[in-house]
């Protein structure tokens, strides 16, 4: 599938090369897919897959430009820098031939971070992302990169993308976790932010720090029910049951869902989760997550149940809670 979502950025570029409003046209808001190359990049892919030898061999050495040609056609960064010869330099100056022989513009490619060719809008939204989300996110996020997130959360706030990849710790796996974190999700971000502008009694979160929830909720008036798994025995109350199995895409899914109807009882006119709800399924597909399922109550007049998931690989992160009061 990825192939083929690179195949069609990769077509995109061909189309609009060496057309100004054809390329503006092909632009996207934010890359919506886990492709190495954001769409108002694609032009970059369209040089390295047309330019002749002589071309070729203006920014790069003989051998690359060699090397580059026998490996054409190719649909991602990531065939690219498998390429003999191509790292980080070679793809630095690659970057400069595609602005200056007109496939891109580097005003809306910004450039290539840890084996990412990544837009504008792209930048502005890991940067947001960066500074804005918990400690705990952070971490979950970059689960394999413990002293980069310890990094990044000692350096805030930044200011730009090349910043945060120059960070110590921070390589192309977490660079791409945090693109994918910051841009992923937008149609489900969309879809909760707006079940929790209308007050209902609901909540929906992309990010949150769910460690600081299940705390909360451990000091609420009344914790009746927690039901956990894949959550340290040690940070839950005395009376918590621990299941073996952990969550995946549907359980997910199914949580948000039934979240979305319920807040659709209290809202006139309904909100319409289609979109929201099938980019959570597309973001969680495949995945698995630990989390909890708790109810708790505040007061003696009301009742919360909260739902939260975190994928332990890319830090994909949900949280469902509906509550009642008399």
């Amino acid at each position: 599938m990825r192939g083929v979502l690179a195949t069609v950025v990769l077509a995109a570029g061909l189309a609009a090369c060496g057309d100004p409003e054809r390329l503006a046209q092909a632009q996207a808001p934010l890359t919506a897919t886990d492709v190495d190359v954001a769409p108002e990049c694609a032009g970059y892919m369209t040089f390295v897959n047309t330019a002749s030898y002589d071309t070729l061999h203006l920014y790069v050495p003989s051998n690359v430009a060699n090397n580059i040609i026998a490996a054409r056609p190719m649909a991602s960064l990531a065939a690219l820098v498998a390429v003999d010869q191509v790292a980080a330099t070679r793809l630095q100056q690659l970057y400069a031939a595609s602005i200056a022989q007109g496939f891109i513009n580097a005003s809306t490619c910004v450039g290539v971070y840890d084996n990412l060719l990544v837009s504008a809008d792209d930048a502005a939204a890991i940067v947001s992302l960066v500074d804005s989300i918990s400690d705990q996110e952070m971490h979950d996020i970059l689960p394999y990169a413990w002293n980069g997130a310890v990094n990044l959360l000692g350096a805030r706030p930044f200011t730009t993308v090349a910043q945060i990849s120059n960070a110590s710790g921070i390589g192309p796996v977490s660079m791409h976790n945090l693109r994918n974190a910051a841009t992923l999700s937008r149609p489900f971000e969309q879809l909760a932010a707006a079940i929790n502008g209308a007050h209902p009694q609901a909540r929906l979160l992309r990010h949150f720090n769910w460690y600081e929830e299940l705390q909360n909720a451990n000091y609420a008036y009344r914790l009746s029910g927690m039901t956990c798994f894949g959550v340290d025995p040690a940070l839950l109350p005395n009376g918590a049951e621990i299941r073996p199995n952990l969550a995946d895409a549907t359980e997910v899914y199914n949580a948000a869902s039934y979240t979305v109807t319920y807040a659709n009882y209290f809202i006139n006119p309904d909100v319409d989760g289609t979109a929201g709800l099938a980019n959570l399924q597309s973001v969680t597909a495949g995945k698995s997550f630990f989390g909890c399922y708790i109810e708790y109550a505040n007061d003696p007049w009301s009742g919360h149940t909260i739902r939260f998931f975190v994928d332990q690989v890319a830090g994909v992160e949900v949280l469902a809670e509906t509550w009642w009061v008399e």
